[in-house]
């Protein structure tokens, strides 16, 4: 076991505060023994290129013990790893390799529901009476044999499975096989707790708290109301997926998640430096959960809600919108914002699938994440500008693609295999034949070595506007104030201390004109843009930005 920490530097509580989050799926980044898939080795191997890129710390989706149903997000051993990823000793390694090159890591808790292979759950399901029998949700059907009451599974129907022996409902808020862990106990919170205790003497510096505004269910199971057509949104759930029709006010978002929040808080506070990130799934109280979760500096340090993983388009408004929503619903609270992750097509797709030059269109996009308020997540590919691959469907692997195409083709096209070598076998990723998922020949082409010295490419721009980011505090912790609109030009200022920065970017395809708030204003270099200033005007090109520091 290691408890390493980064050399040569104080524990700093506060690091998670502005720091840029870089995500890796394990499955798809790096296969170390050619069996098609990504492993913790392979991790490893490769942490050199976060490094490189400047990003603060990993988030590792899920590499626990797992039938995979869900790839890792069904874990039926809390504390160990899966074989396909590697062991113990693989994920020690990892952390001291992470640690040496001044990377912390934050790993993926999935902790609202777990397999149906766990042994909790089978102890569980064996009898009404065992001493586990209350660790899952289970309620007995209604008179008539149909379930408890019309919860819904954000993976398609009812969130009710009969199981035979219990002759009684388990809730799922997922597959069938992610049956609900039962928060309400007390005993289940304890063991989750000991668990997370488990991971920090690892030496984890963090985590991703999967789906956190799921952990607790409506003691007396009552039916979530409608949801008027005018309302649904489908951040949360695909607009093919009844799910939407549904305000969720019983079957999560409940109160006593608060209490729980705080204990888990406590856990981390035994350990110097931790800091968790929770992802909350709502597509009505979104922000509003958030603000409850990171309030009063005793249970989350950071959530992130959808708002920038929706399909909405990204406008100067939409940024403005989404940040005032946030200080008004939390502000006490701090987000962690993402435009892609492993469960939403890649947003260079999903925004940008008009877009004549969207490498252009990439960088501007990067660097307006990387100069908001709030923490950053960055999907493992994004730095590349990748796009969404289009999988067949003979090729899915994701069961909530399987179950929604051709409407919804499910996760698959954003965790397609990390393009290191355009011209080595599988680019890089493995040597085996095949892949668990195709690798897009024209994914190839915007490989690491393709990309890598390359001036003008989309992965040197991140790394030079992250090196450009570190030079300036107020990008990482600064508050936010915006300019009234200028069409496609969004404007915006940042301060802390004595430091103000202004930020513009032109959000459209055709050059454009923006206006600099009154004030004695620095031109600022070095971030990757060219503009032109005359006097307190700036001519910016099509996806351009424009830095300046108030002298």
């Amino acid at each position: 076991m290691t408890t390493s920490s980064i050399p040569s530097q104080t524990p700093d509580k506060d690091w998670w505060r502005g720091a840029v989050i870089y995500q890796i799926y394990p499955r798809s980044y790096q296969d170390s023994n050619g069996d098609g898939i990504g492993d913790l080795k392979g991790i490893t191997s490769r942490l050199q290129h976060v490094a490189s890129l400047g990003a603060d710390a990993i988030w590792i989706s899920p590499f626990f013990k797992s039938p995979m149903k869900d790839f890792g997000y069904d874990v039926s051993d809390y504390r160990d790893i899966d074989p396909i990823f590697g062991d113990l000793a693989d994920f020690d390694a990892l952390i001291a390799e992470a640690h040496r090159l001044g990377i912390r890591v934050m790993i993926d808790l999935v902790i609202s529901h777990s397999s149906d292979k766990h042994p909790w759950f089978v102890e569980s399901r064996s009898s009404r009476d065992n001493p586990k029998g209350d660790w899952y949700v289970w309620a007995d059907a209604k008179p008539d044999g149909t379930p408890p009451n019309n919860w819904l599974s954000i993976f398609g129907g009812t969130a009710w499975a009969w199981d035979p022996t219990r002759m009684q409902y388990y809730m799922h808020n997922f597959l069938t096989s992610q049956p609900d862990l039962n928060l309400h106990n007390p005993d289940v919170q304890d063991a989750l707790l000991d668990m997370t205790r488990f991971w920090l003497e690892r030496g984890v510096d963090g985590f991703r708290l999967d789906t956190i505004n799921f952990y607790f269910h409506d003691k007396l199971l009552r039916d979530n109301p409608s949801l008027a057509p005018e309302r649904r949104n489908a951040s949360t759930a695909p607009a093919v997926n009844p799910y939407n029709f549904q305000e969720h006010l019983y079957d999560k978002n409940r109160p006593e998640n608060l209490e729980f929040l705080k204990r888990f808080r406590a856990v981390m506070e035994e350990f110097p430096a931790i800091a968790a990130v929770g992802e909350v799934g709502d597509s009505q109280r979104g922000l509003e959960i958030v603000g409850e979760y990171t309030s009063g500096g005793d249970k989350m340090h950071m959530c992130y809600a959808f708002e920038f993983l929706a399909p909405d388009q990204l406008t100067p408004a939409r940024v403005a919108e989404v940040q005032h929503a946030f200080a008004a619903a939390a502000p006490e609270g701090w987000a962690c914002w993402a435009f892609s992750n492993h469960d939403v097509v890649r947003h260079i797709s999903r925004w940008g699938a008009d877009v004549a030059d969207r490498d252009a269109y990439a960088k501007m996009l990067s660097s307006l994440l990387m100069s908001q308020r709030g923490s950053v997540c960055i999907y493992q590919g994004e730095e590349l500008g990748l796009t969404e691959a289009d999988i067949a469907f003979e090729d899915l692997q994701d069961p909530y693609g399987i179950q929604f195409w051709p409407e919804f083709k499910g996760r698959d096209g954003c965790r397609t295999p990390m393009v290191w070598e355009e011209n080595a076998p599988q680019a890089g990723f493995s040597t085996a034949g095949t892949t668990w998922l195709p690798i897009p020949q024209d994914h190839r082409t915007r490989a690491v070595d393709t990309q890598a010295g390359r001036d003008g490419s989309v992965m040197e721009h991140y790394r030079r506007f992250l090196a450009f980011r570190r030079l300036h505090p107020a990008f990482a912790k600064g508050g936010i104030a915006f300019e009234p609109a200028q069409g496609n030009v969004l404007v915006f200022t940042r301060e802390h201390g004595n430091e103000r920065l202004l930020c513009m970017f032109n959000m459209g395809a055709m050059p454009a004109t923006g206006g600099m708030p009154e004030g004695d204003w620095e031109t600022l270099e070095g971030h990757g843009f060219e503009a032109r200033r005359d006097g307190n005007t700036i001519e910016l090109p099509a996806w351009g930005g424009f830095f300046a520091r108030a002298a």
